[in-house]
């Protein structure tokens, strides 16, 4: 029996990486508590973009909200937008390539440092800490995206 191992070759690099924007609202102290109370009703929101630079790079936007989409009147928000600036391969010209870079690959390398540096932030600021039941799949909503 043969097992033939295949690499796969990263198309593009990492440059760097950093907190582009952050806001957040609570409206008052009894909406505060009613956050506290009521964590169980928010949840994360997820948004890609990307936006070409010169010189083969890209600036990977990735913003997170945290509310509870339910309220018509906003007690408590949170949103962060993490960037991260890549210089793809020459190779990787392909417009789908270049969409799964953007929208699967890259999100699924800096998801762990963004979800920390969010949920530091978050707690930092005086929301209860928070937890994800289930980690983020890029690769398959990617895939799901393109169907």
């Amino acid at each position: 029996m043969k097992i033939r191992i295949t690499r796969m070759t990263k198309n593009y690099k990492v440059l760097t990486s950093y907190v582009k924007d952050i806001s957040s609202k609570i409206s008052g102290t009894e909406n505060f508590i009613y956050l506290k109370d009521n964590i169980p009703k928010y949840s994360l929101g997820i948004d890609i973009n990307s936006l070409p630079l010169k010189n083969n790079m890209a600036e990977v936007n990735i913003k997170l909200t945290f509310d509870n989409k339910t309220e018509k009147d906003k007690k408590a928000y949170f949103e962060m937008i993490h960037t991260t600036v890549v210089r793809v391969e020459e190779s990787a010209v392909n417009k789908d390539e270049l969409k799964k870079i953007f929208l699967s690959d890259v999100p699924t390398e800096m998801y762990p440092e963004i979800e920390k540096k969010f949920f530091e932030i978050v707690k930092s600021i005086g929301y209860p800490e928070i937890k994800l039941e289930k980690k983020i799949n890029f690769q398959e909503l990617f895939e799901k995206n393109q169907k």
